[in-house]
């Protein structure tokens, strides 16, 4: 892989010193990225894929704020605006940290600097403009309109930075007649059930599927400027993001499969439609985990695989022209389906590894987050990592997943975690251009937090 340094109209990419240990990542010219006097030093460096690029993130809660994750993990500056004293909803969602801010929050807030503006005095919408005009990149995923509403969409802030990329994320994109409204990860019940109700995943999955097809798309247009700058051109576009689009963008065959056989797909449990087998599969309670159930993943569709699982689970009546080929088990999906549960739910999950792995059918054990962190292959990528929280006391560590793809040459890494709301407040407004008593007067007018 090749590392990109994308140009930017608005802002340069400057050489990164460190002046100590513990103290202060400054850019050696005109913009201080990153100040800290907490330990372990972040780590500063220009050499990143999006170093150079400055992102406003105007998102909240998933979708907008995993986008500027990405980014921000890959070099860009992310500037999240935030209301004053409450901040972002996700900082008190789910379990609360002993400062009373959710780990979730500092893991989806990495890398990213905290300023608290109230977008609903009109002081407040001008600073952010202000902002917007000296970035490159906003992500924003409010209702269709909200924008425009307060004078901060693409037609007003095009004309004052031209080349600005607008990031949008919603429900169901910015046009069309489902577009005003609000949008979330939740199932539809009206579908064509197969296997009972739909099971809601217990994560938010479309909005983090979204946030990734919004950086996915934020990079195609920062790729798209560069070229256009190239040839004189001005370079801002929209990257229109919905939700609903960007799982359709997951469903494989399903459209297709409608259109022409006129099948309408619907839940059907831990299997996968038309390829048989491919379930999980009960086993018995594992040593380990003596009061929880234990499943095995079993993945043997392809001809040749079925075959092996078949004789190595001791059913070789059920090998033979009846069952060759993938259609021929569909139609005998629950004779087959049976006989590896029955199997399977007379041995340890251990067992079933074994003999499994033995016999070279793919098969993997449903584990829970436990034995995930402390998985041989996990630890051995490096996949999930402690990151230092400053705080009272000293600080403490916590444990996020790493943020992927990994880039051969590219030292990308976690190098903060999501700061306290407003950390970074006037840092920002400084390097705007305004005064220390501009910002205490915005201070205690509530304008700012």
């Amino acid at each position: 892989m090749v590392c990109i340094k994308f140009p930017s109209c608005s802002i340069m990419s400057v050489p990164i010193v460190s002046s100590s240990s513990r103290g202060t990542c400054h850019i050696a010219g005109s913009r201080k990225i990153y100040t800290t006097t907490a330990d372990p030093p972040p780590s500063c460096s220009d050499d990143l894929p999006l170093s150079g690029i400055r992102v406003l993130e105007l998102g909240h809660v998933v979708a907008g704020p995993f986008c500027g994750q990405l980014l921000g993990h890959f070099g860009a500056e992310v500037i999240k605006v935030e209301p004053p004293s409450i901040g972002d909803p996700l900082r008190v969602a789910r379990e609360l940290d002993i400062d009373g801010t959710s780990p979730w929050f500092r893991s989806l807030a990495r890398n990213k600097k905290s300023v608290a503006i109230d977008l609903r005095k009109e002081e407040g919408i001008q600073i952010v403009k202000r902002l917007a005009v000296k970035s490159d990149v906003i992500i924003e995923n409010f209702k269709p309109g909200t924008l425009e509403k307060w004078g901060l969409g693409p037609e007003e802030l095009h004309k004052e930075n031209p080349s600005l990329i607008f990031t949008r994320i919603s429900g169901y994109g910015q046009t069309g007649p489902w577009a005003p409204r609000p949008g979330y990860a939740s199932p539809d019940p009206n579908t064509g059930l197969l296997l009972g109700p739909p099971t809601r995943p217990n994560i938010s999955l479309g909005d983090s599927v979204a946030g990734l097809h919004a950086a996915f798309g934020t990079v195609l247009a920062l790729l798209a400027k560069q070229k256009n700058v190239s040839r004189g051109r001005q370079g801002g576009q929209t990257v229109d993001v919905g939700i609903m689009e960007s799982m359709l963008n997951l469903m494989e065959g399903i459209i297709p499969e409608y259109d022409r056989k006129g099948k309408v797909r619907g839940p059907s449990g831990s299997s996968i439609t038309g390829l048989v087998p491919t379930n999980a599969y009960p086993c018995l309670p594992s040593p380990s985990t003596p009061t929880s159930p234990t499943y095995i993943i079993i993945g043997a569709n392809g001809d040749t695989l079925y075959a092996r699982l078949m004789r190595t689970i001791g059913r070789e009546d059920l090998i033979g022209p009846a069952f060759a080929q993938n259609p021929h088990r569909v139609a005998r999906q629950a004779e087959i389906e049976d006989a590896i549960s029955a199997w399977t739910s007379q041995l340890h999950v251990e067992e079933v590894l074994t003999l499994l792995h033995g016999a070279g059918v793919p098969v993997g054990r449903v584990v829970n987050v436990k034995e995930i962190v402390e998985g041989e292959q996990v630890q051995a990528r490096g996949a999930v990592e402690d990151v230092w929280v400053g705080g009272e006391g000293g600080g403490w560590n916590v444990k996020m997943p790493r943020v992927f793809p990994v880039l051969d040459g590219c030292d990308a890494k976690t190098r903060w975690a999501g700061p306290d709301l407003g950390a970074h407040t006037e840092e920002v407004l400084r390097d705007l251009g305004l005064s220390v008593d501009h910002i205490t007067r915005l201070r205690d007018d509530g304008v700012i937090g």
